[in-house]
Formats: C-alpha cells, structure tokens, sequence
C-alpha cells in the first residue's frame, strides 16, 4: 500500500469546505441507539469522533419520524431528545476538527407494520420480496405498502424539511438525503417501485418529482452547498429494480447539478445482475453532474485512487474499513495493515465491534 502521492489522501474543495482528504466515511447501519426513543448516545458520541479524521463523517440513516424507521436501534431526528443526543455527537466530531452530515432518510415500504403500528407507505401498492425478524424472533415477510396521497406526498416532504431543521439544530455541517437500497425515495425513482399514473409515477421526470421536491426542502435549510444524496442505480437490496438505470439517474443528476447540489454519493451494483446491466455506472452518469462525485462499494486504498486519478469520481466512501479502522486514513497514510472487521459486531449492542477496534501505536506511527 504506497501511499506517495495517493489522490485519497489529497485536500478537495467541497462547497464551503476544504476536506483534509478523500476518504468518507460511508453511512453504516450498526443500530446502537435505544429501540424507543432512538436518541444517541455516549457510544455514538465515542464511535463518530473517533473517525474524525476522515473527509467527511455520513452518519447512519437517521428517521424523520418515528413511524418510519425500518429497524429498531437507528438514530432518528424526529424529536427534540434526538436532537440534544446527536448534538453531543456533532460537538465530539467538531472538537477533533471533522465534518459530519446526517443521513436523512424514510424506510418507506420497507418499514413493518409490527413495528411501526401502521400500514407501511410506499408510492405503489407492490410487496417488497424481502422478510426480517419479528419480535418474537420468527421471520416475517413485508405487509403490501399503502399506496400514498398527495397529501401523504406532502406531508411526508414537510417531515423532511422539518427533519433538516432539527439537524441544523443539532449541529450538523449539512445532510445526505438517503436515495437508494430501496427505501422510501428510491422507491419513487425507480420504475420496478413506483406504478403510479398521477404526476408522481410513469415518466423519469415523474418519478424524480418527489425526490426533488424532498432535495428542495433540504436545500431550503441548509443550501444546497450542504446538500448531497446517495443513489443505487443498480442495487437489488430490498427487492428493487429499474427498467432503464442511466435513463433514470442521467435525469435525476441533471436535476440535481442544476440545483448547485454539493455531492452524489454513487453507489455501483453489488449483485452480478445489476453490473449486467450497465457494466461501468460511474462512466455512464459521470457526464450529468460536474460537482464531487462519491464512489462507494467495495473500494480500497488502490481502486479507489485509480478511480479519483480516472476522473469518474472525486471522493471515495468506505464503510467496513472504517468500522474495523477508527484511524483508517493514517494507515494509508502511513501504509500500514489494517484491522480486518468482525461481521457479528456489525449489528447489535454495547461496544464490542463498535468501539474498541485498535488504532495504530505511538511506535507504529513513528516507523
């Protein structure tokens, strides 16, 4: 790992900030937070300040409103109490000089009934083929999702911009608009989701319609040099699919750009068949936004300096090197192994696996 003149560990202007490298910490669901209240807490404050040293901190997804997370143990912003824990988080993060944005996010059809107490929503009525635990430890299948309103579509976007303002509050440098693996907006944008036949489904301008209403309502809190989104145009997690990919997010970037948003974070297909389908995302949508471009999906030090050297993005995320390397930036600065991630820890509670993986020496640093 020869770090000599390595793209990922180059500064980079993004709006109104100069990031000391290239290296984000990618959203990751590790459900700490407790069940009820979803408010963060002393581990939350430790786990994101100990990787202060990336480009940017993208917390995991954090829910609008109660109703609407998809498991229990995220970190909402949906009440004042949320508000005051993720502040705690954001001050710990600021005093070691690191940058951290909320990802915003809707679970949408995704969310079960058992845990929410109502009829998941989604723009179709279509059951998602995916199952989880319920909570007497049996596996359940998703309930059929509630067709929204436009009054649910308008309610829901004023969640967002409420949601945005408690984030404001809570100190955090901007938001991310969670927009793939199958969640609430990606349901909307992509065609195997949304069989609308109103002004919200059918066409790409259609289905980008609520997308873009919710990325308006965040800019008008943060700017939108403060506002990014995540996309996974190829992604099949939680049972999704678009008919024509670059057709779809070619319009959505362009939407975007045009609305001077800050960065989209672009997540290339994990499964054999997305990849089938259009082989090199990053090349395709590479031409319909010419802010920073976050690629994301299991990079390392190598690929993801040749990426940023290839033009086709200009910051890379990492999820697992940073939950097993608090320090991971220094180790590829440094050229140093890494700490190899515990996949039982990912989810649960406690800090085993969530704070106490090793950071470098004082000896190794120096050598």
């Amino acid at each position: 790992m020869e770090s000599s003149g390595a793209k990922l560990l180059t500064p980079y202007k993004l709006g109104p900030f100069t990031l000391k490298n290239r290296c984000v910490m990618a959203a990751l669901t590790r459900v700490r937070a407790d069940p009820t209240t979803s408010v963060p807490n002393d581990l939350h404050v430790e786990y994101y300040s100990q990787r202060a040293g990336s480009a940017f901190i993208l917390t995991e997804c954090s829910q609008i409103v109660a109703e609407s997370k998809s498991f229990p143990g995220s970190a909402g912003i949906h009440s004042e109490e949320t508000v005051a824990g993720w502040k705690r988080v954001t001050d710990a993060v600021h005093e070691k000089g690191g940058l951290i944005f909320l990802q915003i996010w809707h679970g949408g059809r995704t969310v079960p009934s058992e845990r929410s107490g109502a009829q998941p929503i989604g723009p179709s009525p279509i059951i998602p083929n995916i199952s989880y635990t319920g909570q007497e430890g049996s596996k359940k299948f998703s309930d059929t999702p509630r067709e929204m309103t436009i009054e649910d579509i308008k309610n829901i976007t004023e969640a967002f911009r409420l949601g945005a303002e408690r984030a404001k509050r809570a100190g955090f440098d901007g938001v991310q608009l969670h927009g793939a693996n199958g969640y609430l907006i990606d349901n909307f944008l992509r065609s195997g989701s949304n069989k609308r036949t109103d002004e919200y489904g059918g066409s790409v301008e259609n289905r980008c319609r609520f997308p873009l209403e919710v990325i308006d309502q965040l800019i008008s809190v943060f700017g939108a040099d403060r506002v990014g989104i995540k996309i996974s145009p190829l992604g099949r997690f939680n049972d999704m699919y678009d008919e024509n990919p670059v057709e779809t997010f070619s319009y959505l970037l362009e939407q975007l750009d045009a609305r001077g948003c800050s960065f989209v974070e672009l997540r290339d297909a994990e499964e054999a068949t997305g990849k089938a389908q259009v082989p090199d995302i990053y090349k395709a949508l590479r031409p319909f936004f010419k802010r920073a471009i976050v690629a994301n999906q299991g990079l390392d030090f190598e690929k993801g300096n040749a990426i940023i050297a290839s033009g086709l993005a200009d910051l890379v995320s990492f999820g697992r090197l940073f939950i097993a390397n608090p320090d991971l930036v220094e180790r590829f600065r440094l050229g140093k192994g890494l700490n190899p991630p515990d996949p039982k820890t990912f989810y649960g509670s406690g800090p085993k696996g969530y704070t106490d993986y090793p950071f470098l020496s004082a000896e190794a640093q120096s050598h």
